[in-house]
């Protein structure tokens, strides 16, 4: 499962033996994979500071989350036609994301321990809201690109009556610059063919005899050219209507289906130039996203464990690996009991449910008697 509970005990005799215990029950009964998650020692501060880190770390946690689950979307969107590799892309200093957090350790190079942590959190919030405003800005500019590059492509994707025919006409195929006669081009259906053969020339006067010619079908039907006199063109439309023939409007401009090609020309190019980029950037930028996710998970379980277990800062964080999502509630059982001394009464309501504490209100997702944080890696799948 790339599922991850990290969590963390007192580090005093009695539950330095809980966690042994812990490690003992979970290998036997096959629970879960257990590695020490080693923090380094912060400058704690006050107390009352630390409330406000703890508050301003949840939120930058939720923020860190969604960026990661964004630009790893951005990676899928971006690679839409290698989408079986996308985890290539989607590692955290070259490794892939479980080994990364399995093997953790704090960088003292880009988040130095010795400054106060108010001021390492600042330096990650920071660096994740430039990322954020990067990646908008980068995905923005190539969305729009892609957007028009797609509405370009479903004109000449649709059925004759609705794609772009600049693509399938010719200057060849209209008599051109003349002040009396026009080339129309006239949607047949595939089984009305020999009758538009036989009655073309007669569906008004003034047709220019032998002047079809079949330029384009698709499962429909075919786009025929007819040449007539202009003075016909209304009473034309008409009979052809009533014999089932559509006449499908287009007027052959040479400079703009010029245009319209060099356009398309301009614009796979400037995917192909941006794409190499924008996924490079992804790539960087995913993991240092993710990088600092996990700082920030390590920091969480610093303070909390400072906030609940006291100074001076005495605490065993352990990063535990459930082996399969059936097992996760006799996991969660066994560590509520293995710790249910750090919390007599809180524990008690988490092993039995049925019993109703006064004043108590607490259920198995938003309290444990220790320490405990979640990270879900299937989220990025």
């Amino acid at each position: 499962m790339s599922e991850f509970w990290l969590i963390s005990a007192p580090g005093d005799k009695e539950n330095l033996q809980a966690l042994e215990r812990m490690n003992t029950v979970t290998s036997k009964s096959n629970l879960s994979y257990n590695t020490k998650f080693t923090i380094p020692d912060f400058k704690v501060g006050t107390l009352d500071s630390l409330v406000g880190l703890s508050d301003e770390l949840g939120k930058l946690d939720s923020f860190a989350e969604s960026l990661i689950k964004r630009m790893a979307q951005s990676v899928v969107e971006v690679m839409e036609d290698a989408k079986g590799k996308v985890q290539e892309n989607l590692l955290a200093n070259g490794v892939d994301l479980t080994s990364f957090v399995t093997h953790f350790e704090w960088d003292m190079a880009k988040y130095p321990v010795k400054q106060p942590l108010v001021g390492v959190v600042d330096t990650l919030a920071k660096q994740l809201a430039q990322i954020e405003t990067d990646l908008k800005s980068r995905t923005a500019a190539y969305n729009t690109l892609k957007t028009n590059l797609e509405n370009l492509e479903k004109r000449s994707m649709g059925n004759l009556f609705t794609r772009t025919l600049s693509d399938i006409v010719s200057k060849e195929d209209f008599v051109l610059d003349s002040e009396y006669l026009i080339t129309l081009l006239v949607i047949v259906p595939k089984q009305s063919y020999t009758q538009w053969q036989k009655t073309y020339e007669s569906l008004s006067d003034m047709v220019v005899p032998r002047s079809t010619k079949l330029i384009a079908e698709d499962n429909e039907g075919g786009l025929f050219t007819v040449t007539l006199f202009r003075k016909v063109i209304n009473d034309f439309k008409t009979k052809a209507k009533e014999n089932k023939f559509t006449v499908r409007e287009f007027y052959y401009d040479e400079k703009e289906i010029k245009r319209e090609r060099e356009e398309m020309t301009r614009l796979l190019s400037d995917k192909k130039q941006q794409y190499g980029p924008l996924l490079r950037w992804l790539k960087v930028n995913f993991s240092e996203a993710f990088i600092a996710w996990i700082h920030i998970k390590a920091l969480r379980v610093f303070v909390e464990s400072v906030l609940r277990y006291g100074l001076p800062v005495n605490f065993q964080a352990v990063l535990l690996q459930p082996h399969k999502k059936s097992s996760t509630k006799r996991l969660r059982e066994v560590l509520n009991s293995v710790f249910r001394h750090l919390d007599q009464v809180a524990a008690a309501s988490l092993l039995d449910a049925s019993v109703e504490i006064p004043g108590l209100q607490l259920s198995n997702q938003d309290y444990f008697p220790y320490v405990y944080f979640h990270i879900d890696l299937s989220l990025l799948d």
